[in-house]
């Protein structure tokens, strides 16, 4: 099954060789930072509070227009969410347009425009620019809050939710936050079930209505535009957009620990830890060793060819990836180290990301890696400054941070001064690993024992919403007389009786998922005794094929056709079907666990493939697969869910795979019992 679905981008260097003879035993002297010419930021202000900005830029005949409103973050408390959802039904109709109407214009136009609780965008040729400025205008000042729409965008944020509840990124993310930032802290918070429910429409227009206003709000506007015809067009569409007395925020301000702790939240359905090094930071734009801070980041974990990342990939293999990150903030500011590894090596990650974070803290960089360091930043910059969009983000930042006029024009050679000295000292200011969360989100049957290993940090345990809990419970005991046998009695009684079990001679099953947004069809169909086919189409295409009679069998991959040997001709052999099951009697059962409250027998089948039932209903709920990836070993996990009946016995309707970068979601779309199939399927 394809596993990823990337895009790759080639970047071609030409190299060229000097004639000129030179002293090869000397560094060649640094040249002159590029020189960066920005277009320059035309100013005023509207009555009403408003701040525009206008860059001109004339290299294409496109045009943008960026509002920011600057607002101090506020707690929602029992109300999470409410901005969010404010956000999302900007631009839903005005007295003066429908929705429908609204989003057929912007299309015929092919312009672009979007709205969130504290921004709006609108990008056009130059040509439609002023109609659709007026537009995002009309949006701005005289959304219509309809109860159909918030019903809509209400049942939206619940799936979102329900999606989420087993993500272990999602929790790790969530919990991070709280722990970072605190519960009581704007950055804190997360959107529930609970939260949204307490959301009345009303609410959402109060929202709007208290905070969506223009005596705090920014207009960049940049592209292919005449000032002096875009400043009366302005005042004409936004002049009359009302202020208000905006209410004010005292937030706490985040604490880091006393002492370094590893903060641990249990996901037993986790096939890989996430783990976050955090510590709070006083880090803002343009403060005196921001530049500094930015090196020593780079060095650490900005990229591949980082330490973080040389160490756990290429290095060890722990991961695919492992960085860090700065966030500069005048409200809060953090430092985070992050990577996704294998359960097995949770403990050993901890340990080698906090010695190249405390590594760049207590021993000099190189001169090399400082060099490397400035050349990538250079780089990016120069590319990045002839965006129009950057150089409207560059107007902005100044305005906000109150940065000098030159700050980017003098940018880069600012980066270029930067010592050795600096960077150390940088981080050992803003990389607190003596008063940092080691944050753990995981599988703690799988890895908290070798956690407890480490003598350096104490262990606090937290459930998957930030609350305090008791140490995870690693192991059950398996009641006496117990086998895998009995378990698998128990899921025959469960999905119907060995009787209608038996009666079932062949089944097909035909499942829809997508992924990128691209339909993927998996149709399974099975006959007694071991006889099998699956066909995956991808984009209506068939992607890949496996079909066995019992005796032998083939794949089709990508159009390439190989027969079936070794381990997974065998492996075909040995099952029992249409309920393979059946032939996991023989497998060994291994342990109880406590899966979200609900207790799991899990049969270990062979050496690579585990299968839990549920203790108390008999159902199987999940299997999980080991394969040999390329950092190491990879635990493939489908989640079985949604039971239905059919002729008699239940049969899951959804199947959700866990593919590692995403995961595939399966909803059957038909199911049949000993009809459909006929010998010519396994051909």
């Amino acid at each position: 099954m394809k596993t990823k679905i990337l895009s790759f981008v080639a970047i071609f260097v030409m190299s060229f060789a000097l004639n000129a003879q030179v002293d090869r035993t000397k560094q060649p002297t640094p040249g002159p930072a590029p020189q960066v010419k920005l277009g320059k930021a035309e100013k005023f202000t509207l009555k009403n509070g408003l701040r525009v900005i206008m860059v001109e830029n004339h290299k294409l005949p496109r045009a943008s227009a960026t509002l920011t409103i600057d607002n101090e973050p506020t707690v929602e408390g029992d109300k999470s969410g409410v901005s969010g959802i404010m956000g999302s039904l900007l631009g839903r109709g005005t007295p003066s347009i429908s929705k429908d109407d609204f989003n057929e214009r912007v299309d015929f136009l092919g312009a672009s425009i979007s709205f969130g609780s504290t921004s709006a965008f609108a990008s056009s040729l130059k040509r439609y620019f002023p109609e659709i400025l007026g537009l995002m205008a009309d949006g701005v000042k005289n959304s219509q809050f309809t109860k159909e729409e918030f019903d809509k965008e209400v049942e939206v944020t619940l799936d979102n939710i329900k999606s989420g509840e087993k993500s272990v990124t999602a929790a790790a993310r969530r919990v991070e936050d709280l722990l970072t930032y605190g519960k009581d802290h704007p950055f804190g918070e997360y959107t529930s079930k609970e939260s949204v429910g307490n959301i009345t429409l009303e609410d959402v227009k109060q929202n709007f209505q208290a905070f969506y206003r223009p005596n705090n709000a920014f207009l960049i506007i940049q592209g292919d535009i005449n000032p002096k015809k875009m400043k009366k067009l302005v005042k004409k569409l936004f002049g009359d957009w009302n202020a208000g007395t905006i209410p004010t925020s005292n937030n706490p301000k985040p604490q880091n620990v006393e002492t370094t702790e590893i903060d641990f939240i249990d996901m037993p359905n986790a096939v890989q830890s996430e783990i976050s090094i955090i510590n709070n930071i006083d880090l803002k734009l343009g403060d005196q060793d921001y530049f500094a801070a930015l090196l020593a980041n780079k060095i650490l974990g900005g990229g591949s060819t980082a330490r973080l990342y040389m160490n756990l990939r290429e290095d060890k293999g722990y991961t695919y990836g492992s960085y860090s990150r700065l966030r500069q903030s005048r409200r809060a500011a953090t430092f985070r180290a992050t990577a996704s590894v294998r359960n097995m090596v949770t403990d050993s990650s901890v340990v080698e990301m906090m010695k190249e974070i405390n590594k760049v803290r207590y021993k000099k960089v190189t001169q090399e890696e400082l060099k490397n360091a400035k050349a990538e930043y250079v780089g990016s910059f120069v590319i990045n400054s002839q965006r129009p969009a950057t150089i409207a983000r560059f107007a902005l930042n100044k305005e906000i941070y109150n940065l000098p006029d030159d700050f980017y024009e003098t940018y880069l050679e600012r980066i270029n001064s930067v010592t050795i000295d600096e960077v150390q000292n940088a981080a050992i200011k803003y990389f607190n690993a003596d008063k940092a969360r080691i944050v753990v989100t995981g599988k703690a049957i799988d890895v908290l024992k070798n956690l407890e290993k480490n003598p350096n940090y104490n262990i606090k345990y937290f459930d998957k919403y930030g609350n305090p809990t008791e140490k995870p419970e690693l192991s059950i005991p398996i009641p006496a007389g117990m086998t895998a046998s009995k378990v698998i009695d128990n899921y025959i009684k469960a999905i119907g009786g060995a009787d209608k079990v038996a009666e079932v001679k062949t089944m097909v099953m035909v499942y829809n998922a997508s992924i990128q947004g691209n339909k993927l069809e998996l149709t399974r169909k099975v006959a007694a005794p071991n006889k099998e086919s699956n066909t995956i189409t991808f984009g209506g295409q068939v992607f890949q094929k496996q079909v066995f009679d019992g005796e032998k069998g083939y794949a089709i991959n990508r159009g390439q056709k190989s027969e079936l040997t070794g381990e997974p001709l065998e492996f075909a052999k040995a099952k029992m079907l249409p309920f393979e099951d059946m032939a996991y009697r023989t497998g060994k059962l291994d342990r109880i666990e406590s899966i979200n409250g609900n207790k799991m027998y899990i049969i270990k089948v062979g050496e690579n493939t585990e299968i839990y039932y549920d203790m108390k209903t008999g159902l199987k709920t999940k299997s999980v697969r080991t394969t040999k990836g390329p950092q190491g070993e990879l635990k493939i996990p489908t989640d079985f869910s949604d039971y239905k009946l059919v002729n008699g016995v239940l049969v899951p309707h959804k199947l959700d795979q866990n593919m590692g970068q995403f995961t595939l979601n399966f909803v059957a779309k038909e199911v049949k019992i000993n009809d459909g199939v006929t010998d010519k399927d396994f051909e």
